[in-house]
């Protein structure tokens, strides 16, 4: 008889009333960024995903300049099923023509996304890469406008994404309790960066839902190594490819070990990693099960850690500076 397979987890986010699968669906690679990616691939993944016990998709209409959000959105149509039983999530503020947070612009951008997703509300609706623009828009301005679309029932909750940690704190200082839902964080919970952990604590306090993101680090954390284009110091780099090399000379995978890194910490709602194949969907899931049958790959995990010691919690900037 076959081993019956356990469900993905579910886990609550912070006070919403969501529950997210613990890995969640990144559909930034539907929007073809990291390659061309069929409608039909799109669609069988999402389906996969479906089937597999994922119930959280995240996306934003500055993938692939808003492919993602449509190929998402016919992916989730082709499911079928009543919408409640999935979780959608997209963003505002960042277009492929430059970041815009004005109110008027995010109340715009709502419609224009509901429509490419075919839907008549997103769960999450969060603010993109908030250190981009003027945080004191975000606060003063933004996150007001989106309260009115609450009200208006197109979003249900209230997120806000980026790199530097310090931007959540800013903004959570500042808003009134219960206006922000819902953090999206990347690249900050990985076997070389786990500097989300200290913020956790905090996050709680204010009743505030977590979802980190990118738990491969932006390809660090893979046998091909990051895109030519990544921020990370050449000796993270290199600390990274050797922790690969041990991993495959030990027969095992550093990317599933770094999915279980991120997923074992029960205060993160769910993981997010990027999929755009049913190949890709199976293993992402594959590691969370194998992680809930199994436990961690501790031996595995201590001498990755080690080889990361000398770069552990060393990040880099966003990219574009705030002016």
């Amino acid at each position: 008889m076959a081993m019956a397979v356990p469900k993905l987890e579910l886990r609550a986010l912070g006070n919403t009333g969501l529950k997210l699968s613990s890995v969640g669906f990144g559909a930034s690679p539907l929007g073809s960024v990291f390659g061309p990616v069929s409608e039909s691939d799109a669609v069988a993944s999402v389906r996969e995903a479906f089937r597999l016990g994922i119930n959280f998709f995240d996306t934003s209409p500055y993938y692939g300049g808003t492919l993602s959000e449509k190929m998402l959105g016919k992916g989730l149509k082709a499911l079928g099923v009543p919408r409640n039983e999935y979780i959608v999530s997209t963003k505002c503020g960042r277009y492929l023509e430059g970041f815009d947070f004005s109110a008027e612009r995010v109340t715009k951008s709502i419609d224009e996304s509901l429509e490419r997703l075919q839907l008549d509300y997103v769960d999450i609706f969060q603010c993109h890469d908030i250190e981009f623009g003027s945080l004191d828009q975000i606060v003063n301005e933004t996150i007001p406008a989106l309260q009115k679309l609450k009200e208006a029932g197109k979003i249900r909750f209230i997120g806000i994404t980026g790199l530097p940690l310090d931007i959540f704190t800013y903004v959570l200082d500042r808003v009134p309790p219960g206006t922000v839902d819902v953090i999206l964080s990347y690249c900050h919970y990985s076997i070389n960066d786990s500097t989300l952990e200290d913020l956790l604590p905090y996050l709680k306090t204010k009743g505030v839902g977590v979802i980190s993101a990118s738990p491969l680090s932006m390809g660090l954390l893979t046998e091909f190594g990051p895109p030519e284009w990544h921020p990370a110091s050449p000796e993270l780099k290199s600390a990274c490819q050797a922790a690969a090399v041990y991993c495959k000379e030990k027969g095992k995978n550093i990317s599933k070990l770094a999915m279980q890194y991120s997923l074992s910490n029960k205060n993160i709602s769910s993981v997010l990693v990027g999929m755009n194949s049913v190949k890709q969907v199976e293993e992402n899931v594959a590691a969370a099960t194998e992680l809930a049958l199994f436990g961690k790959d501790q031996a595995t995990l201590a001498e990755v850690e080690a080889i990361l010691k000398p770069v552990k919690n060393q990040t880099w900037s966003s990219g574009i500076q705030r002016s």
